[in-house]
């Protein structure tokens, strides 16, 4: 679970840059060797939908369609909503022989979609890049219906490894969110990458009537030497087993909040 250091507080506001549309990214390679990863996040979404059946699901930020295809198992269709153009056209390919997952564009942060038309949405690796994350929440509760079901991932700024970082260092967690740049991809103007204190996050879900129902500590086990030690089921099985104990702890470097829409 090693990360960099916290480079200090950065200022609110909606990402400027999409880097995901750029030549030399490739965000499908990006996930070859990451297997652990992606099945601690699928054992997160079906231990928190449980036996969920609903008309319509929406996936925001859901890049290629990786967990869109998961959705399609609660839902009788998915709305696939992504700012980057290159993601969808990846979307078309992977998710072939889908019909019910319609890749859609999204712009400026809206959803597009029509107010209280969604039952279900998920926003998994999208709040690490969103400082100040006000703006796609309020979009995020005005199309979920009253009563409909949010899971929302975050990267967690008290994580295990950050709390002894912090204590070494005779310093408070911070509540606003880091910074976790390098100092040269600050000055290339890169896509901000943040995490976030759970309880300031818990804040303003409650802001925009996300009302926090369970959370789940996530990727608990992340550690390239740990992968390369032991087969990946039994990575797989002991994360499974110490997502929902080690939640209140806010252990691991992700979090995942199981979300109500106010009625």
């Amino acid at each position: 679970m090693s990360q960099p250091l916290p480079e200090g507080n950065v200022s609110h506001g909606i990402p400027a840059a999409n880097q995901y549309d750029a030549a030399d990214e490739d965000y499908v390679r990006y996930w070859d060797g990451r297997d652990y990863e992606h099945g601690a996040e699928t054992i997160a979404v079906k231990r928190l939908l449980g036996t969920m059946s609903c008309a319509h699901a929406a996936d925001v930020g859901g890049g290629f369609g990786r967990l869109s295809l998961l959705l399609e198992e609660y839902a009788d269709e998915v709305t696939l909503l992504d700012p980057s153009q290159k993601q969808l056209d990846a979307a078309t390919h992977h998710l072939k022989g889908h019909p019910r997952i319609r890749p859609r564009l999204m712009r400026s942060g809206a959803l597009g979609l029509p107010d209280s038309s969604v039952d279900l949405l998920t926003m998994i690796r999208v709040m690490h890049h969103l400082p100040d994350p006000q703006p796609t929440l309020r979009e995020i509760s005005r199309v979920l219906r009253p009563g409909g079901t949010a899971i929302i991932e975050v990267a967690n700024l008290t994580h295990a490894v950050n709390k002894v970082r912090y204590l070494v260092r005779f310093q408070r967690l911070p509540r606003d969110p880091v910074d976790i740049r390098s100092a040269d991809k600050r000055k290339d103007g890169s896509i901000p990458f943040v995490n976030h204190h759970p309880d300031t996050v818990t804040s303003q879900f409650a802001a925009v009537g996300l009302a926090v129902e369970r959370k789940l500590s996530v990727s608990n086990l992340r550690s390239a030497r740990l992968k390369r030690a032991l087969p990946a089921r039994a990575v797989l099985a002991a994360e499974r087993t110490l997502q929902a104990p080690l939640a209140s702890l806010d252990f691991g470097p992700s979090l995942f909040f199981l979300l109500r829409k106010s009625s």
